[in-house]
């Protein structure tokens, strides 16, 4: 029986070792810098031994660390290598996509046959969730939400989001003779996003036109983003919404954006693991978004008049 310890405490001294840097790992394991240090601390009691020199800004490999890193980053190399063998076997080949929850919803489910179309002899997995996935076990790639920013992963910008009101054509009339006569529906980013000037809401739409008061008061926020999508096109209100979930809906009009204005929003990027960018699984999902979503980053066009 071998006696090794937990994986989680070789995973965080390897990413720690070739990073020298407890936060940096912390950023591509997707934990929190104590929780590295922790883990490390944890081996190195495992161990009787001092992996690292702690700095005030920086770390050091001891001779005891240094002489383990290579050896536990190969072993670890080997053992991925592994198990991509076996995941992508001919008949067997899985790629695994994750993205946010609306997302998947609004843009990727409805795109599944595209991707069986391009490749047959592969099966696409969609993961769904509005948290951070291990790049490196959970997912091949992603598409995120959010600033661009992620330490440790190459990211590729997708699509640029926009949020404007919009409505179905029922009630365009009635919006443009004023919002306060309308219920004003939204999505609830959250106490942390609202502080975020980036954050989306109808006071900052309002701000930005030079509206002032337009019935706040009136509001309808879900806590759900499809959900507000869904009252939006059941003709419950006058949703401020993405644009980008809401794409095909504006294009064949069953909604309409009654104002011109536009509130710059987040932004949608493909993002995987370095140490995945050549992977069968990771390319042809890099190949089928680039097809789907790829485009020019800029503010979309009003579309049918309201």
């Amino acid at each position: 029986m071998r006696k090794l310890p937990p994986l989680g405490m070789l995973r965080a001294f390897e990413a720690a070792a070739r990073r020298l840097s407890f936060k940096d790992a912390a950023a591509e394991l997707y934990v929190t810098p104590t929780a590295v240090s922790h883990q490390i601390k944890q081996l190195e009691s495992y161990l009787s031994l001092k992996l690292f020199e702690r700095g005030t800004r920086k770390v050091m490999l001891t001779a005891q660390g240094a002489r383990l890193y290579p050896v536990l980053r190969e072993g670890l190399d080997d053992f991925e290598r592994a198990l991509e063998s076996l995941r992508h076997k001919p008949g067997g080949q899985l790629a695994t996509l994750s993205s946010t929850v609306a997302f998947m919803a609004r843009r990727l489910a409805p795109r599944v046959g595209a991707f069986h179309a391009s490749y047959p002899d592969w099966q696409l997995r969609l993961s769904a969730s509005n948290e951070l996935v291990d790049l490196d076990g959970e997912a091949d790639a992603a598409i995120r939400y959010g600033s661009g920013h992620y330490p440790g992963l190459v990211v590729e910008p997708l699509i640029q989001d926009y949020f404007a009101p919009v409505c179905v054509p029922a009630l365009a009339a009635a919006a443009r003779a004023g919002l306060s006569g309308v219920a004003l529906l939204d999505f609830d980013w959250g106490a942390r996003a609202r502080d975020d000037a980036r954050t989306p809401s109808w006071r900052r739409w309002a701000d930005l036109t030079g509206g002032g008061d337009i019935g706040l008061g009136q509001s309808l926020s879900f806590t759900d983003e499809i959900h507000a999508v869904q009252a939006t096109l059941a003709g419950q209100g006058v949703g401020l919404l993405s644009l980008t979930l809401v794409a095909e809906e504006l294009a064949s009009g069953a909604l309409l954006r009654p104002f011109e204005a536009l509130l710059p929003g987040y932004r949608f990027d493909l993002v995987y693991s370095p140490r995945a960018a050549e992977r069968p699984a990771t390319v042809r999902l890099r190949e089928w978004v680039r097809q789907e979503f790829a485009g020019p980053l800029s503010a979309p066009a009003a579309g049918p008049a309201a």
